[in-house]
């Protein structure tokens, strides 16, 4: 039964049309978008790239008028614009609001990442989640974070998969629960956002390198191999940023992490895929639909790894070849000959 009150989404990608589909038989949306021919075609044609949406699923290019109308809100944009529209939503926000996002990134001060910033210079404490933007940039107290395996073009297909609300509030996982439950989306509820959203980041990271590996059609054990290690590396960072290790091993976690490391649906995985089938990361990225998030947090990930002396050969070793054109055969040698201690030493 679809309630007479409205959901905002602020995002219209393809994640961004895929929570809306999933909202409608259960309340009325509110799409945000700055690209107003974007918002006429949802508005006339209730379509998406010739997928139906709903006739309650209706579009917006003004921010006042989805905080307005909208108590809950789920932004998702990509990390590096988060900070600037959670910015431009501040004057519309109170503490009356809710805010479950769905960004799997980080956010970097004091400087945009794509807009000059070294990479370097910055502190551990300078590296932000969103729900930490959230809370410093508005009045919104009440946040919380979607996360879990949750592949865009499989949502809209219909098929069947499950999700976490993160929050430190009840309320936040119940009001998502109830927005976003259905027959084929099933909400799991959990407490630990930090380590829900540094899981979300990190996988992406992970992906591409588990993309590489798919593209030079390394096989399936070696694919294994890399993902479990590649978790190892993930829990060490999220212990430097102050996390809990639970998350990293139930939904939000290697549940998402294997969706991500291991399908061609993956923007991330498939980015992997086209480096290590020579294309140059720049080429990619001028030419993507949308943001691959994966290069921004890797960026960040090594950081954090030299400047902490993490030990974690995948991220040093996929940053080589992304960005230092270091040979993948040299590479995956180098990994298969690093010394690795336990097997099983992170929990």
């Amino acid at each position: 039964m679809v309630t007479e009150q409205y959901v905002g989404v602020l995002g219209a990608g393809k994640f961004g049309f895929a929570l809306s589909q999933l909202m409608a038989p259960n309340t009325n949306v509110l799409l945000y978008s700055r690209r107003s021919e974007l918002v006429d075609s949802i508005n006339t044609q209730h379509a998406y790239n010739g997928i139906p949406l709903p006739e309650n699923v209706a579009a917006t290019t003004s921010i006042e008028e989805v905080c307005g109308k909208c108590q809950l809100l789920l932004p998702v944009i990509s990390s590096v614009h988060f900070r600037k529209v959670i910015h431009s939503m501040a004057p519309y926000l109170t503490p009356e609001h809710m805010m479950i996002h769905g960004t799997k990134g980080f956010d970097v001060l004091p400087g945009e990442l794509d807009e000059g910033f070294k990479y370097e210079g910055f502190k551990r404490r300078d590296v932000k989640t969103m729900s930490e933007v959230i809370i410093e940039e508005t009045d919104v107290i009440r946040v919380g974070a979607l996360c879990g395996p949750n592949l865009a073009t499989e949502i809209l297909a219909g098929l069947p998969t499950a999700t976490v609300i993160a929050s430190e509030f009840d309320e936040v996982i119940k009001t998502g629960r109830e927005a976003l439950s259905g027959s084929r989306f099933f909400v799991f509820g959990s407490y630990d956002l930090r380590a829900a959203e540094l899981t979300g980041a990190l996988k992406n990271v992970i992906a591409l390198a588990s993309g590489l590996v798919g593209g030079k059609k390394l096989g399936k054990n070696t694919e294994a191999m890399l993902i479990v290690r590649g978790l190892r590396e993930m829990v060490l960072i999220g212990d430097l940023m102050g996390s809990s290790t639970k998350a990293f091993f139930g939904t939000a976690g290697i549940g998402d992490l294997i969706a991500t490391a291991t399908s061609d649906k993956s923007r991330n995985y498939s980015c992997g895929v086209r480096v290590a089938n020579g294309e140059s990361i720049d080429d990619i990225l001028a030419n993507a639909d949308e943001v691959v998030e994966g290069i921004r947090s890797l960026h960040i990930a090594h950081y954090l790894v030299e400047k902490f002396n993490i030990h974690a050969p995948i991220i040093t070793t996929i940053y080589k070849i992304i960005f230092g054109g270091r040979a993948m055969e040299d590479s995956i040698q180098d990994l298969m000959k690093y010394p690795m201690a336990s097997d099983v030493d992170f929990v």
